[in-house]
């Protein structure tokens, strides 16, 4: 079996089927038109050009299609680039689907939304638990199914899903430590926080920004989303401004997005493990793709820092 796109090394060459995950035109100095294709499989994604692009190009090659690659593994700016030597669309002799080189979550979804739907019961404040089950049931097809974000972390099939998974263990071992904190809403903003995501995303596969998600975003979403639920479930009262505050504040700074900072102590801690659970997602992804001894690539998302897989690690 042919190894993944990101176990190749610099100075290997490749001779394999990928999907094209993004596709985004330029104009080179010469003034001829490119393509950089971002091209994936399970295991992770990889950069590309096609140089002197022709209009035919542009129409072959689309997100969502498979190519057949020959082609070198560089090193450009600290990155790895396929270099092409030769790409061609697959055809329906071609022996791949495209769920071949979807990179999933590493836990099933009826496993996921189990634990979740347990978590909801372990509420006792009846408002509370009740907005939250009606909009996990309101968009539970899709939550199972989406990615947590287009780039950066859980950018895969089901990664919204094991986001809240993960960060709802989290919030439970904080809370046992911390028994002043208010279970319910913090687990209630766990699993609302992005669900929003539904609505800004396009879908699982190369998955874009809906025109909602590029003029309101995942927070405005939510935010109004509750407050239709409440008033379905005929719910008034503190905790549904509580719950629109953990939502709107969760991303911490106005810098990163934030409409408000946390101003209520469950919601400073919603943010931290939001922050925590993103951020180790994209260190075991980069260190994976490393041998110990190696530093990864810069990581934007991580201040553009490298970071150094030690020698000692199994």
């Amino acid at each position: 079996m042919t190894k993944g796109i990101i176990h190749y090394e610099v100075g290997e060459q490749v001779d394999i089927y990928l999907l094209i995950k993004t596709v985004t035109k330029g104009i080179a100095s010469n003034g001829k038109p490119f393509l950089t294709l971002i091209l994936q499989d399970k295991t992770g994604e990889i950069e590309a050009k096609l140089w002197d692009a022709s209009p035919e190009d542009e129409v072959v090659y689309v997100p969502e299609s498979i190519v057949k690659v020959f082609g070198d593994i560089n090193n450009y700016r600290g990155r790895t680039q396929l270099k092409i030597r030769n790409i061609r669309p697959a055809n329906s002799s071609d022996p791949v689907r495209i769920a071949d080189f979807l990179e999933v979550a590493p836990m099933k979804q009826e496993d996921m939304i189990d634990k979740i739907t347990k978590y909801i019961f372990e509420m006792k404040n009846p408002n509370i638990q009740r907005i939250t089950r009606h909009l996990l049931k309101k968009y539970q097809n899709e939550f199972l199914e989406y990615p947590a974000a287009t780039k950066n972390h859980h950018e895969y099939i089901s990664g919204l899903a094991y986001h809240v998974v993960s960060m709802l263990d989290l919030a439970k071992a904080i809370a046992n430590l911390y028994p002043s904190l208010d279970r319910d809403l913090l687990y209630a903003g766990v699993i609302l926080h992005d669900l929003g995501k539904v609505i800004e995303l396009s879908g699982p596969i190369s998955t874009t920004y809906t025109v909602a998600g590029n003029l309101l975003g995942h927070i405005s979403i939510m935010v109004n989303e509750i407050g239709k639920a409440a008033e379905h479930l005929g719910i008034t009262g503190e905790e549904v401004v509580i719950l629109q505050h953990m939502v709107l504040s969760h991303h911490g700074k106005a810098e990163w997005g934030s409409p408000k900072p946390p101003m209520v102590k469950e919601a400073e801690i919603l943010h931290y493990i939001d922050n925590l659970d993103a951020k180790m997602n994209m260190l075991d992804r980069a260190l994976e793709k490393v041998k110990p001894g190696e530093f990864t690539e810069k990581i934007f998302a991580l201040d553009n820092r490298s970071f150094y897989k030690p020698t000692f690690h199994q």
